[in-house]
């Protein structure tokens, strides 16, 4: 016999939460596993936002816009800093780019752990990502201060940004099906497009508005706090249910130590990027700025000691340097600027010259020591750098004041885009003598300037009978492609050179190689219309020249393009010179 109990039938309770750890359906839509027999748990604090969905959504979707606006601009600061510091531009940013999109594939599989409380979670990582990106230039800055070696900090910082950045996308998510539940495929458009117009914003303000206006460090530091408002604040707001009250208090403590942090490093920045700048330049750095292009550091003193000249005192040198590399090394600067013009003014006319680069002045000193020039036309990308040249004292005075001449006329222009300006060199020219003083890194990022359709275009300006010469830098195996450049725009050409001087602090001295090219056959002669360069003769310049004749290789190498831009071969069997920044105190390579 079957006793029936007394009333209707038991009914089993459903618990409207869809979480399955409470005994609900689960997030497929399949009733969860029923605990023990008895067991009661309360259900888990959901992250529902207590706005209306809509806002909260578009919040949601704002704080996605900012934050991957700020993850952009932390990776162009390590690609930049690696460049800068480091100094190989194509490998620091294939080693940031590489580091950084896997450790954001590492981060987003980390973050599935901790979905079930999102807005927690992604407090705690822009939290984190604030204060690790915020401080990155500074610690980078005072690691190369106290220790050296910046590769392996580069690595660490670009991995842990990474995994950070990689996390919030998963994140985000789970808080925007939270707010409104609906198509999967629509949630992923709606965040991914603010997360890449984010990213495009970002990018823009970087070299545009953040590099110009803050600095490097500054406006890491400002990024990051952005991001703790941006991520962290926007988020515990909305969401400010889901933790418990005692987390409640220690997330937004959190975020207001990571604010308080940013703030107190911004106050000890300047004496940190001191100290970082002494031990990469010496103690005597009395200028530093970061303009649009690069940065530009002076050292030295302002003045000379009495009985020597203003930037060529051999106890106390000027300095300048233009993203870490020396473009001023004190008092033997004038062989390279001497090298570059006199041979080149020196055979034919010379009334109207053209000067690509050479925003420092120092080489247009040697333009207006022939009396023949009636006009120079100066092309340099950095207005920064000209102004400086013509308000610093010992700089001004090195240069003989030659930017102030009447004769000069600047342009603030990329020297290859003025060029091929119909407003450019196509109606300024013909020129006499057409001058290239512009850098040939072994890298890809000059030598544009060596390619051959600038080579091409730089030849088109000249007047009959024009010269041009052209800086090919120290090693032989990268001056052949520039002549065979040089000769694909009909010119001929002549090498020629001159040898390692003393070192002047600069760091290791080496022989310079140029090229003169005309339509016909260019010799080597010193204008008499000018004093005696102080580094060079006719004699030493032939036999420079027959040297580098006999060492002609037999078939000519390719010349660079634009569109096949690579690296210069090296410079010997070893390789070129690995840059791993001066001993401390010393300022040199």
């Amino acid at each position: 016999m079957i006793n029936h109990p007394a009333g209707p039938p038991a009914q089993p309770v459903l618990d409207p939460s869809p979480d399955p750890a409470v005994g609900g359906p689960g997030a497929d839509g399949r009733p969860a596993r029923p605990g023990p027999a008895g067991s009661r748990r309360a259900p888990r604090r959901r992250s529902r936002p207590r706005t209306r969905p809509g806002p909260a959504r578009t919040a949601v979707l704002l704080a996605a816009f900012v934050c991957a606006a700020c993850g952009l601009v932390y990776e162009l600061e390590l690609v930049a800093l690696g460049n800068y510091l480091i100094g190989d531009s194509v490998t620091q940013t294939s080693v940031v780019l590489s580091v950084m999109v896997f450790a954001m594939g590492l981060g987003s599989l980390l973050a599935k752990r901790f979905t079930r409380r999102p807005a927690s979670a992604f407090a705690l990582v822009e939290c984190a990502l604030a204060l690790v990106g915020g401080l990155s230039v500074l610690t980078l800055h005072a690691w190369w201060a106290r220790f050296g070696g910046y590769q392996a900090a580069i690595v660490a910082l670009t991995g842990v940004i990474g995994v950070l950045i990689g996390a919030e996308i998963p994140l985000l998510m789970t808080l925007i099906q939270r707010i409104r539940r609906e198509d999967a495929g629509r949630a992923v458009a709606d965040l991914f497009a603010a997360d890449y117009v984010g990213a495009l914003v970002g990018g823009l303000a970087f070299p545009f508005l953040i590099l110009p206006a803050f600095g490097p460090a500054a406006g890491a530091l400002a990024t990051g706090a952005v991001n703790a408002v941006a991520g962290g604040a926007v988020v515990l707001w909305l969401f400010r249910d889901e933790p418990e009250p005692r987390a409640r208090v220690l997330l937004w403590t959190g975020c207001g130590l990571v604010l308080v942090t940013l703030a107190a490093a911004a106050a000890c920045s300047g004496a940190i990027e001191r100290a970082a700048r002494q031990a990469l330049y010496g103690a005597q750095v009395r200028f530093a700025a970061q303009s649009r292009y690069q940065e530009i550091v002076l050292t030295g003193p302002a003045g000379a000691r009495p009985g020597t000249d203003a930037g060529t005192d051999p106890g106390r040198p000027l300095r300048l340097y233009l993203d870490g590399r020396p473009a001023v090394c004190g008092p033997d600067e004038y062989r390279d600027n001497e090298a570059l013009v006199h041979p080149a003014m020196g055979s034919g006319p010379d009334a109207r010259v053209l000067l690509l680069g050479g925003g420092d002045g120092l080489a247009l000193r040697e333009v207006l020591r022939h009396s023949g020039v009636r006009t120079v036309r100066l092309v340099e990308l950095d207005p920064a750098l000209t102004g400086l040249a013509r308000t610093d004292p010992a700089l001004a005075a090195l240069g003989g004041h030659s930017l102030d001449d009447p004769r000069v006329r600047i342009t603030h222009a990329d020297p290859l885009e003025w060029l091929r300006s119909p407003s450019g060199g196509r109606a300024e020219g013909p020129f006499d003598v057409v001058l290239s003083g512009l850098p040939a890194p072994p890298e890809a990022r000059g030598a544009k300037f060596q390619s051959q359709e600038f080579l091409g275009l730089a030849a088109r300006v000249l007047a009959p009978g024009g010269r041009l010469a052209v800086r090919a830098g120290s090693s032989e195996a990268g001056l052949w492609p520039v002549e065979s450049g040089l000769r694909a725009a009909g010119l001929q050409t002549l090498p020629y050179g001159i040898a390692a001087g003393p070192a002047a602090g600069c760091g290791p001295a080496r022989p310079q190689e140029f090229l003169l090219a005309a339509a016909g056959r260019p010799g080597l002669a010193l204008a008499a219309d000018a004093p005696l360069p102080r580094s060079l003769t006719e004699s030493g310049l032939r036999a420079a020249a027959e040297r580098l004749a006999a060492a002609r290789p037999a078939r000519a190498p390719a010349a660079s393009t634009v569109l096949g831009l690579r690296r210069q071969p090296p410079a010997g069997p070893a390789g070129p010179p690995r840059r791993t920044g001066p001993p401390k105190g010393e300022g040199r390579w």
